[in-house]
């Protein structure tokens, strides 16, 4: 008897349908696959399976459970953000949907027919293959159904028996059928494309897997299982070893593609863009949110005010009832005392949703430089034969905030580590300014000594002076305290070990920053905290990082790697990114124009005048209004939300049920009016 097709399944997966595997359903879906394919579709779209089901899942390690009564379905079409801080197991549960972890309590249902693949944070590739043949590994059936094409289409001109024959062209018609559905007829160029959009060269493509880098390692196994189509994905941090180019590329494959997914990611762009449904993990449990990481992040504060004040009317409830019985246990009203109590027993206690602990990060009150920090005069490095940058001119002045961003292997860090003085320059004069005082981030976390604790780490050099007592103070404002601070930094997390080297950077008082991908093992609550410490520090800053929400928040001009050298743009990521567009756009309008020159004087034919990459112009949504007094309404749009969040807290408005649920009205109705105003505003900035 045999499974459904691939091709069914899909179908049917696309139908709305989900495969839920309890024992008679498994049985139900054997018995349809007997029936002839015919009648197979309809029957199976009403049996309704989900791709996975969790019911009450728990697992523990020591005394105390990693999480526990997880329970949750997995339909088609959805693409899950799966969040928490560092260490709340999300990884764990990762592992135990792939079947590379087990359950201690609870159960997980999947329909046979479902494929699952998991791609992991770690690896260690030891098989003799190279970078092209374990990528194409992912589309082994499609490949393997190639060579039988080839293989019948030998065999045609050896047979002679008519059953034969006719036997052999049946199967050729239906090999050859499947590899059309599959588009499976160039599947080199499939690979090739997947390898090229994760940031891999051509002349990388015959190289031993076991030559390559682990973040190298781990970008193949995410080509192969893009390649390999599962039903569900299950990535684990896959932009880590990315670069920002390679990033986009996978968000845009992934929105593209029919795969269900659940994805790890620190990354709020890649979560915003990929995901529809976020599962947060903290203190042991799961919590659903609708939406992709901004809706989610939005939802999560909602939920709390929510929680909040539904707790503080509940206290103010109890306080008045154990009021009333004080006074009246013993007096006239004691049955209506003895009332309240019962009542009081049967009161459900609203709980508070806790919020993830935010770490007080600060890097103090620097210094004054002088106007200028550094001044790099015609400045060039390369190693070898290869040059990585020159002709590097530029001052950078007090204050300023610059991001470096490029592909990997493009020079980021080899610039930033010449401008501080750590590299010498092949050409070229570097100054610093007046009273520079710099601290060096560096991402491989060098400067704490693997050998000592977290107290000794964060001393300064040339700082006797700085005693254990201080050290632990600072080490606390980075959410490091209690025993931790005495383990030896060889034994820690990659996100301990960052809180120490932030920590021991925010010991040195300096006015000039310069960070190599700071965010690295970072969950999303201590960017944030990084975030907000950064934005408070008042002095220089200088970094590199592939996180694109850290620079939209800290940078005031980028400095570009770019196919024919570096570029300064002025503004963060975003404006960057607009500002491509815009030239993109431009380039577009001129070659358009040369094109209708050429066509008016006859050296084109006019239908040659107009380019078959250009994508019609976009429609207004949205009737024609000025950009500025759109802004204007929606700055008077966000203080009619804030005066009802205002007339939410007071007394008066607790007290008055009608008028709580007119606010809670009139909250959503100006929430609603304001994303419009959003949307609005966007078109008139991209058409007027």
């Amino acid at each position: 008897m045999s499974l459904p097709s691939r091709t069914v399944r899909r179908h049917v997966l696309r139908e709305g349908t989900s495969f839920r595997t309890r024992p008679r359903r498994t049985i139900a879906a054997l018995l349809v696959c007997s029936i002839p394919s015919t009648f197979r579709l309809s029957l199976l779209i009403k049996i309704h399976m989900a791709l996975l089901s969790v019911r009450d899942l728990k697992r523990q390690f020591d005394t105390e459970p990693v999480f526990t009564d997880v329970t949750f379905d997995v339909q088609p079409g959805d693409r899950i953000g799966l969040v928490g801080p560092n260490g709340t197991g999300k990884t764990t549960l990762m592992r135990i949907l792939a079947g590379v972890d087990h359950e201690d309590f609870g159960e997980i249902e999947k329909s046979p027919s479902v494929k699952v693949a998991m791609l992991e944070q770690h690896v260690d590739l030891t098989r003799e293959r190279t970078l092209f043949e374990e990528a194409k590994s992912g589309l082994a059936e499609l490949y393997a159904l190639q060579a039988e094409s080839q293989t019948l289409a030998n065999q045609f001109s050896q047979v002679t028996d008519a059953a034969e024959s006719t036997r052999l062209h049946a199967r050729y018609d239906a090999v050859m059928a499947e590899l059309d559905r599959h588009n499976a007829h160039h599947l080199d160029h499939r690979v090739e494309a997947v390898l090229f959009g994760l940031g891999f060269q051509r002349e990388q493509f015959d190289r031993s897997i076991t030559q390559f880098s682990g973040g190298q390692q781990n970008r193949m196994l995410l080509a192969r299982i893009l390649l390999s189509e599962p039903d569900l994905m299950l990535l684990d941090e896959p932009t880590n070893h990315l670069d920002i180019a390679a990033t986009e590329w996978l968000e845009d494959y992934l929105a593209r593609s029919n795969q269900s997914l659940i994805v790890i990611s620190h990354d709020r762009y890649f979560l915003d863009r990929v995901t529809n449904r976020t599962i947060e993990l903290f203190e042991r449990r799961a919590n659903f949110y609708k939406g992709n990481f901004s809706a989610y992040w939005r939802q999560r504060e909602e939920r709390q005010e929510f929680q909040r004040k539904a707790f503080e009317k509940q206290q103010e409830y109890v306080a008045r009832t154990e009021d009333f019985i004080r006074r009246n246990i013993a007096g006239q009203k004691t049955n209506q005392a003895k009332d309240r109590i019962k009542k009081l027993e049967r009161v459900e206690k609203v709980e508070l949703i806790r919020d993830v602990q935010e770490v007080p990060m600060n890097f103090g009150e620097p210094t004054r430089t002088g106007d200028w920090v550094f001044d790099a005069q015609d400045l060039s490095k390369g190693f070898g034969d290869r040059s990585l940058f020159s002709h590097f001119t530029m001052q950078i002045m007090r204050g300023d905030r610059i991001a470096i961003l490029g592909p990997n292997g493009a020079g980021k860090t080899t610039l930033l580590r010449t401008l501080i003085g750590e590299l010498p320059p092949d050409s070229g004069k570097l100054r610093f300014g007046t009273g520079v005082k710099l601290a060096y981030y560096d991402q491989q976390l060098s400067s704490v000594d693997p050998e000592l604790n977290a107290v000794e780490a964060v001393v300064p050099p040339n700082r006797p002076d700085f005693l254990a007592p201080a050290a632990r103070s600072l080490l606390a404002r980075f959410g490091l305290s209690g025993d931790i601070v005495f383990q030896k930094i060889a034994y820690m997390s990659g996100g301990e070990r960052s809180r120490v080297a932030l920590a021991k950077l925010s010991a040195q008082n300096a006015n000039v920053l310069t960070l190599d991908e700071p965010t690295n093992h970072l969950d999303l609550w201590a960017r944030q905290s990084l975030e907000k410490a950064l934005q408070q520090f008042d002095g220089t800053m200088i970094f590199v990082s592939h996180d694109r929400y850290f620079v939209d928040q800290l940078a005031t001009s980028v400095i570009v790697f770019e196919p024919d050298g570096w570029h300064h743009y002025a503004g963060n990521y975003s404006d960057y990114v607009d500002h491509m567009k815009r030239r993109e756009e431009e380039r577009k309008v001129a070659q358009q124009a040369a094109e209708d020159a050429a066509a008016k004087k006859g050296n084109l034919p006019a239908n040659a005048a107009k380019s078959s990459n250009d994508r019609p112009k976009r429609k207004r949504k949205f009737p024609y209004r000025k950009a500025p007094d759109i802004e204007r309404e929606i700055a008077q749009t966000e203080q009619q939300l804030g005066a009802l969040q205002d007339e939410m807290s007071s007394p008066a408005s607790l007290r008055d049920g009608n008028r709580m649920k007119q606010i809670a009205t009139d909250f959503e109705t100006l929430q609603a009016k304001l994303a419009q105003l959003y949307e609005h505003w966007e078109e008139a900035l991209e058409l007027n």
